[in-house]
């Protein structure tokens, strides 16, 4: 149905909604959306035309579109008009209800810091003003350039210790370089083993590709090794995706103990390890990588999205031995050809000036700030794991992981359940909370209460979305 024609259902029922005029039109949007009317990149009509078919004044609209764009409904840009987001009409675990904050988007958050802020407009622009524009805006090598590889080891050292440049492929987005890796190593049918709670991610990749993943069981520590051990035997995977530290959804760190004997079964099966470490550069003192303990046999994947910024699209292969680089490296321009040339020389940069390192030590205390606002709100609920972006909160007996999504959404929070990350059976009543959502610690605090007042809600007999 196109945009005009939902006009008259929005006029309709703001008529009958006795709430806020703008909220009731924020309401219409979203159930145009939900029920297919209004489609995913659809633009929507000049808010004056809006504001005239509904009889209502422009400022009203306005500030129903401008609520719109926080629930990630819309995206209006000056000059190009007000779109229906993608991704808008998402599964139903998404915020649709009242905002206070989406807490399900797991990304940190942007450093507090003016100076730090000042920084980084400074250098962008100073990327323009000293570097060649044809460079810039040209195709580039997949991999990256020597420099860049360089510079991005050095970024990586601290977790990997000093490995070659030519080990190295930049990517853009860790995404990218899972599913390089995995067109790369795993043919239609065969298996690959990972969490029995693992990251949605590798998940699709599995669904898109046809592979088959096959769940391990976890304890406090994260994958357990004599289950991974009789597993290996029973199915012979081609390869392991795994989360050693800050484990998504769970946050479960391996020992060092662990992590040996994680390797002494790879070794044992003859499989691969894909080693997916987002988080490890968050830690002052991180746990060895599996890459640093066994470089012959890990192929190690490192993203900028959670420990500097999303909008970077930059991630890191590190890769064992000349012919594994070659065969991931086809695997890497089959999809996506090369990263762009501004984003790596915006990346490059900041690495080079010491602007990266400042953005991450800043995030690391904003984070570190946030888990502090956590524990004085949830108390000993929500394990300490800072300064992890996310955080697994185990629900009480009274609740499931969907009815207290559903719930918590109808009070304003979007959470994401445990069904997202199951990989086989049935998943725990649990939910993940992404902390760096919140613009601020103010933010956080006000919808960390609204949780907790939902955690402590005990429905009478049940609740269940009535349809």
């Amino acid at each position: 149905m196109a945009a005009e024609a939902c006009l008259e259902g929005w006029k309709h029922a703001i008529s009958r909604d006795t709430g806020a005029l703008y909220l009731a039109i924020v309401e219409a949007i979203a159930q145009s959306i939900r029920k297919g009317e209004l489609q995913e990149g659809e633009k929507l009509p000049p808010q004056r035309v809006i504001a005239t078919h509904l009889g209502t004044n422009l400022s009203t609209v306005t500030r129903a579109i401008a609520e719109a764009q926080k629930r990630g409904l819309l995206d209006a840009t000056i000059g190009r008009g007000t779109f229906v987001k993608i991704n808008a009409g998402g599964g139903t675990w998404r915020n649709t209800g009242a905002s206070v904050l989406d807490l399900t988007m797991n990304s940190p958050p942007l450093p507090q810091d003016p100076g730090i802020q000042a920084m980084i407009q400074s250098e962008i622009g100073a990327i323009f003003r000293q570097q060649d524009a044809q460079s810039l805006m040209s195709y580039r090598v997949t991999g990256g350039t020597q420099q860049d590889r360089q510079l991005g080891m050095q970024w990586l050292q601290p977790v990997l210790g000093r490995r070659r440049a030519s080990e190295m492929l930049i990517v853009p987005g860790a995404q990218v370089a899972l599913a390089a890796i995995m067109t790369s190593l795993v043919r239609s049918g065969e298996a690959i083993v990972t969490d029995i709670l693992t990251y949605p991610g590798i998940r699709s990749i599995a669904a898109q590709f046809g592979y088959v993943l096959l769940g391990v069981d976890h304890d406090e520590q994260g994958m357990i090794p004599e289950a991974l051990d009789e597993l290996c035997a029973r199915h012979c995977p081609r390869v392991l995706y795994c989360t050693p530290t800050l484990q998504n959804p769970t946050t479960a760190t391996w020992s060092v103990s662990r992590r040996e004997a994680i390797l002494a079964i790879a070794r044992r099966h003859q499989i691969h390890i894909v080693e997916d470490d987002p988080y490890s550069l968050l830690l002052k003192s991180p746990p060895p990588t599996l890459a640093m303990l066994d470089p012959t046999r890990v192929i190690y994947v490192a993203t900028l999205s959670k420990v500097l910024s999303p909008g970077l699209r930059t991630a890191y292969i590190v890769l064992p031995g000349a012919e594994m680089t070659r065969r991931i490296t086809s695997g890497v321009r089959a999809l996506c050809l090369a990263k762009a040339g501004i984003l790596d020389a915006i990346v490059s940069r900041w690495i080079e000036t010491g602007l990266a390192q400042h953005c991450l030590h800043s995030i690391r205390d904003e984070l570190t700030q946030r888990h502090a606002v956590l524990r004085q709100i949830m108390g000993m609920r929500v394990p300490d794991k800072a300064p992890s972006p996310h955080v697994w909160l185990t629900l009480p007996d009274w609740w499931s992981s969907a009815d207290f999504v559903a719930f918590a959404r109808r009070q304003g929070l979007a959470l994401v359940p445990s069904s997202v990350f199951a990989v086989s059976g049935n998943p725990p009543a649990a939910v993940r909370i992404a902390l760096g959502s919140a613009s601020d610690t103010g933010t956080l605090r006000d919808s960390l209460t609204n949780l907790r007042s939902v955690l402590d809600y005990r429905p009478a007999g049940g609740f269940s979305d009535i349809v």
